[in-house]
């Protein structure tokens, strides 16, 4: 393997997240890694609002989340119809990040949860 596979975490933040067919659905407001195994869980995106104003945050399972070079983002196989429906929170209520409620984020998206 030639090449870079790591990345820091500050520069994956504020990276733009767009669905299949290439519309931009938000950027990347932060990670969310579990503390036992070092595992990034989930990438938490900010979709919504104006400005960054009313925005909500969308927890992603990590591994739908695939690079795209050329749109210099990431791409998910999700659609603005399924985001506006999926878990979400305001910024400043971050919810418990337990089993259950991985269960339900990554239910929602269809991702067997770990």
């Amino acid at each position: 393997m030639t090449g870079n596979y790591v990345i820091s975490s500050d520069k994956v933040e504020g990276t733009n997240v767009y669905n299949s067919v290439g519309d931009k659905l938000g950027s990347i407001d932060d990670l969310m890694i579990d503390k036992r195994s070092g595992t990034v869980r989930y990438a938490v995106l900010e979709f919504g609002g104006f400005l960054g104003l009313g925005t909500d945050r969308y927890p992603l399972p990590w591994s739908i989340l695939k690079y795209d070079t050329q749109l210099d983002g990431y791409v998910v196989p999700i659609t603005k119809t399924q985001l506006e429906g999926a878990p979400r929170y305001a910024n400043d209520a971050v919810p418990e990040y337990s089993d259950a409620y991985g269960e339900k984020v990554y239910g929602h998206y269809g991702v067997n949860w770990m």
